[in-house]
């Protein structure tokens, strides 16, 4: 419905009231129920209004570029002036409106009009449109379209809180309180909804014939959408319709249903997970439903999704997933895996039946909760195998990585002089290769803060007497070392070992000839033990024997160490006062140190005992009733040492290509650069260790990491290549014999580093070779997949698909590098022990297109090492994946293709081929 102008002509008047006007009285009556009654919110009590308005004649017309008029109930009215026609319960509030031609009131034709960009607002309702008009005799209300030469231009949009509905136009009858609205668009719940011709029955209730709906942004021209004969909304409630089938781009497909029913709901609601089928052709296990279920929206602050996998050759799984949040509090997730994996049939030579499971958990406490406590659990527990074995996902980190680990820590601080400190954790690691398992159930860690006895009341610290101090920690533990098949089992507490550690570290700090600084310290340890050996030879049964005792018992030890350390700083300048080159000079850091430990031996703990061979010899064995302690056991014999370190910085400072800055630029050459070797005092022989190298420095303009490291030994080796306590200068060689070196480089590129000087910041020479580096990325191993969770991210806010998105004048793309090398020599070996380059890399090969790749090379053993491919594509309201690695003992592949929005998510198509069975 289209509305022209009108072609009345009206004489100008000036308005002063309403109320003197009876048919004026029937326009705010018509007016007011309209107000109340177009609107799909429930509908409120209201209190009596007092308006007071004049009109001197029959029709006003009252134009201007932009005309506000406010009605609403003044503060005070005389009694004379109120007028009984006017109900009480008609108006709760000042009605604003406007029109930026005029504003029209037609006694003749009983009509009202509002003509280009009317806009009536009331509460938290309004309209906007191009034309609005009363018809106060018919009980009806129009808004419409304005048509001019270009075609129809501002539709009406009706709002009231947080629903909107923008059709072509409305006819509204304020008697019956219904509505036609034709060409409605309206949004609920995600759904976008269009049809021809739409029945508002009532406040909660609408009906629509030969609409369409769909979750595509785009109305006019959507990716997909359902058509259906008739379709029934109750707003935020639920959506009927009728027969329906799909279209993409237009095209209808064979995907059809008689009719079909979705709830809606702006928070989140419990229901029904459809599961995906399939076939497993790698495995023989048959025809699958995977990731079926059902969803509990418990409350607001905690959900549970169960979900089970059933295949036909009898083989299953379940997963318990809860998210739980507590706003400024903590927020955690719990996940439950566990799969029962048939393979062949039963009564063949193959048939194999294994269970796996996993439990992780994580729970993060706000910083803000609790300033004095604070609790954490991060928890990847299960089989060993299952990472490897899984048939519903492929975690890629976890496949490659030998270990799982868990941690739950309790920390509370009490405030104080001396602050305490106490920790309450429970650790797990596991080996997933060997089955290998080490639990500690609890550790708990105390400790005192740190206390100055000679601390002088006012002023500074000065000497070695008053700069002594001592702190208590405290570290008890029950640890537990078994294995994956006998967890859960009495048998796993057999090794159990329990203990506590008591620590004094007592130290100070003074100046040495201003520029030398000397620290002392000396720890006291003693140790409980719940679980001592006793050893002795049984001459019945001729053989050494060792006995497990539990029972209380300790031991103290303490140690005494002394370092001298101090800072020297150089500065080599280049070319006459530095002007003439473009390295002004190269400044040198060098921190030399020499430390000296001593750690008596502790006799008294052991014991011996002795028999004879057979041969007749008298044998005599030495042992300690602490070994095996959780904490160790005492020295048996003295140890001194000395110990050596120089550690070096290397930079330069350059002129800057910016001839405004008057300061030179700073470039690292070497960040550092270090040297390590200890003396044994005590020892008969071998005295020296081996010297270690280590440094590290960064290139191309701080983006490339280049870590390296060598180890040289001071001794021979002898015809079995064993140490010998002969100098390897002496036996012939040179004066260190390289046993060890190794060098890791890690780099990272993307089309942003080669658009120019002032963006990458390198040199021209520089840039020719440029490679760059961030460091090591995590999908150098792979992106992880999970088949139970394919969840996608709607498009963002601020992305919108604009003509420029069809000519991509250049194509994001990223690459990172990691290089690494091993060199090994301890026994003459002479061997590079690793050798690999690994890499990864996206590339963005339109603005929806994408593709990944993570790979390497193995150089020491001549092949490719962990490889995945990966494609993605952006349907707009879809997403497409597909996953490959192409080879290896998790050779598989992955195709997905699905909608985005959640409120369809279950649309969806997926094939994948698992990887083959491990034996």
């Amino acid at each position: 419905m289209a509305f022209q102008k009108p072609s009345h002509t009206f004489t100008k008047i000036h308005l002063k009231g309403l109320l003197t006007n009876k048919l004026n009285i029937l326009f705010l009556l018509s007016f007011t129920v309209f107000i109340n009654t177009f609107s799909w919110a429930q509908e409120l009590p209201k209190p009596t209004p007092k308006i007071e308005a004049k009109v001197e004649k029959d029709s006003t017309v009252l134009s201007g570029d932009s005309l506000v008029k406010t009605l609403s109930p003044p503060k005070e009215i005389d009694s004379t002036q109120q007028d009984s026609i006017v109900k009480k319960e008609f108006l709760d509030g000042p009605v604003t409106y406007k029109a930026e031609d005029y504003t029209s009131i037609n006694q003749k034709e009983e009509k009202i009009y509002l003509y280009n960009k009317a806009e009536v607002y009331y509460q938290d309702m309004s309209i906007k449109s191009g034309v609005i008009v009363i018809d106060y005799a018919n009980d009806l209300v129009y808004a419409g379209r304005i048509k001019d030469s270009t075609g129809y231009s501002q539709n009406p949009v009706f709002v009231q809180g947080q629903e909107e509905i923008s059709p072509d136009s409305i006819i509204f009858n304020m008697k019956t309180q219904k509505a036609l609205v034709y060409n409605s668009r309206t949004e609920n719940s995600g759904f976008n909804i269009v049809a021809p011709l739409t029945k508002k029955e009532n406040d909660s209730v609408i009906f629509m014939k030969k609409g369409r709906f769909t979750t595509a942004e785009n109305l006019d021209d959507p990716e997909y959408q359902f058509v259906t004969s008739k379709i029934k909304v109750v707003p935020n409630k639920k959506i009927v319709v009728g027969p329906t089938y799909m279209e993409i781009y237009g095209v209808p497909t064979p995907i059809a249903l008689p009719f079909a029913y979705f709830p809606l709901t702006k928070s989140r609601s419990s229901g029904i997970i459809f599961p995906t089928f399939g076939e497993d052709v790698a495995n023989d296990r048959g025809y699958f439903l995977q990731n079926g279920g059902y969803y509990f929206a418990i409350n607001d602050y905690v959900d549970l999704a169960v979900l089970g996998d059933y295949y036909s050759n009898g083989s299953y799984g379940f997963r318990l997933q809860s998210n739980y949040a507590s706003r400024y509090n903590f927020a955690g997730n719990v996940a439950v895996r566990y799969e029962k994996l048939i393979n062949s049939e039963r009564g063949f030579p193959d048939f194999q039946e294994s269970v796996i499971y996993n439990i992780r958990w994580s729970h993060n406490q706000d910083s803000k909760a609790n300033p004095s406590s604070r609790f954490s659990a991060s928890v990847n527990f299960g089989s060993s195998q299952f990472f490897r074995q899984s048939i519903n996902q492929t975690n890629q980190s976890n496949f490659l990585n030998n270990t799982l680990a868990s941690s739950i820590s309790y920390s509370k601080s009490f405030r104080g002089e001396p602050q305490v400190n106490l920790n309450l954790s429970a650790t797990h690691s596991q080996n997933t290769n060997t089955g290998a398992i080490d639990l500690t159930l609890p550790t708990l860690q105390t400790s005192v803060g740190r206390m100055f006895p000679f601390e002088p009341k006012n002023g500074t610290k000065k000497g070695a007497i008053q700069n002594i101090n001592f702190q208590y920690n405290n570290n008890a533990r029950y640890s537990i070392s078994t294995n994956d098949s006998i967890f859960g089992t009495s048998e796993m507490f057999k090794d159990a070992r329990t203990g506590m550690e008591h620590l004094i570290p007592i130290t100070t700090n003074w100046k040495v000839l201003e520029h030398l600084s000397m620290s002392a310290s000396t720890n006291l340890r003693e140790v409980w033990t719940l679980n001592t050996v006793e050893q002795f030879y049984d001459e019945v049964n001729d053989e050494e024997v060792e006995i497990d005792l539990n029972g209380f018992d300790r031991f103290f030890t303490y140690n005494f160490g002394t370092s001298l350390g101090t800072t020297l700083y150089g500065m080599f300048p280049f070319g006459k006062d530095g002007k003439d080159t473009k390295i002004k000079a190269i400044r040198h850091v060098m921190r030399p140190s020499i430390s000296y430990t001593y750690t008596p031996g502790f006799a008294q703990y052991y014991d011996t005992y002795s028999f004879e061979d057979p041969n007749g010899d008298l044998i005599e064995r030495e042992y300690t009733r602490f070994e095996g302690s959780i904490y160790g056991q005492p020295n048996r014999n003295v140890s001194s040492s000395i110990g050596l370190s120089l550690s070096n910085t290397f930079e330069a400072k350059v002129r800057d290509k910016d001839s405004t800055k008057t300061e030179p630029k700073k470039v690292v050459i070497l960040n550092n650069f270090n040297f390590t070797t200890s003396y044994n005092i005590a020892a008969d022989s071998l005295r020296w260790a081996p010297l270690r190298l280590t440094g590290g420095t960064q290139v191309l303009n701080n983006k490339m990491n280049i870590n390296f490291g060598a180890i040289f030994d001071p001794y021979a080796l002898d015809n079995n290549n064993q140490r010998v306590n002969t100098f390897n200068i002496d036996n012939g060689g040179s004066l260190f014999r390289l046993v060890g070196a190794n060098l890791n480089m890690s780099y990272s590129l993307s089309n942003e580093t080669f658009k120019g000087n002032e963006e990458s910041g390198l040199d021209d020479d520089e840039r020719d070779r440029s490679v760059g580096a961030n460091g090591r990325a995590d999908d150098l191993f792979g992106k992880s997949m999970d088949f139970s969770d394919n969840s996608f991210s709607e498009r963002g806010e601020n992305e919108s698909e604009t003509d420029n998105d069809f000519y991509k004048f250049e194509i994001p793309w990223s690459l990172r590098l990691q290089y690494v090398i091993n060199y090994t020599n301890i026994a003459r070996e002479n061997r590079i022990s690793s050798h690999s380059l690994m890499f990864s890399g996206d590339i963005e090969l339109s603005p929806r297109w994408s593709f990944g790749f993570s790979s390497g090379y193995d150089f020491a053993n001549d092949g490719f090492t962990y490889t995945q491919f990966r494609f993605g594509r952006d349907l707009l309201s879809w997403r497409m994946d597909f996953s490959w690695i192409p080879f290896g003992q998790n050779s598989s592949w992955n195709f997905f293709i699905g909608i985005k929005s959640n409120v369809l998510k279950d649309l969806k198509y997926e094939q994948r081929r698992q990887p083959d069975r491990q034996l």
